[in-house]
């Protein structure tokens, strides 16, 4: 992760290829249960810690991963969302409250043989948001990276991003806040129908969606 100076948001790009080979990939960890600790880093609560948990029915399918990247390029953040709104994966759960929906979850293989979870959901934007027309508004989804597999896992988590379109295939997801929270601890709970490990090692784990890198980008 590149560092990051105050006044400054981070763009994640985000690569989305049109491979098929996804066989396996809910084999692994539908099913399975994640959970830790979120650190807000900035924002109205900085320093605050709270308890996270993602439940994981299943993986999203490349299928639904172009549905995504379509809807993106024809009409754009509020296309994403109408076509992102109709699915689900799974539950995001945030402290106490009692959870959204976990619209997209994407598997891939991460570093050192743990497994890399791409996440992005629908936030809750408040009613005062809205009346009131805030900037806040306009950033509808919430997006997270999750690193499991090998003992105590880690991540990152945006609570309210924006997504854009660059190239055809490139998505940017900026960050409303000027640093993402840490998810540390992160704990894979539960079997799935078969071992991670086994599934990377046969190279049929394959995603269509592949983050890249956080760059560091003055709006």
């Amino acid at each position: 992760m590149a560092k990051c100076l105050s006044g400054l948001l981070v763009i994640i790009s985000i690569f989305v290829c049109c491979q098929q080979r996804a066989v396996a990939q809910g084999e692994a960890i539908a099913g399975r249960t994640i959970t830790g600790t979120v650190y807000f880093i900035g924002g109205r609560s900085p320093g605050r810690s709270l308890s996270f948990r993602l439940n994981i029915n299943r993986i999203s399918t490349p299928d639904e991963v172009n549905q995504l990247n379509s809807a993106l390029k024809s009409g754009g953040q509020d296309e994403l969302l109408k076509v992102l709104s109709k699915m689900r994966a799974g539950r995001v759960d945030i402290g106490n409250g009692v959870g959204i929906p976990a619209n997209v979850i994407i598997g891939s293989a991460g570093e050192d043989g743990r497994t890399k979870l791409t996440v992005i959901y629908e936030r809750n934007v408040r009613f005062g948001e809205l009346r009131y027309g805030a900037r806040s508004a306009d950033y509808r989804f919430g997006y997270a990276e999750l690193f499991v597999g090998r003992g105590s896992g880690e991540g990152m988590l945006i609570p309210a991003a924006r997504i854009r379109l660059r190239d055809g295939n490139t998505w940017e997801v900026e960050d409303f806040g000027t640093f993402p929270a840490r998810l540390m601890g992160l704990q894979l709970r539960g079997r799935g129908k078969n071992d991670i490990s086994q599934l990377l090692n046969r190279g049929d784990w394959q995603s269509s969606f592949y983050p890249a890198c956080y760059t560091p980008v003055v709006l």
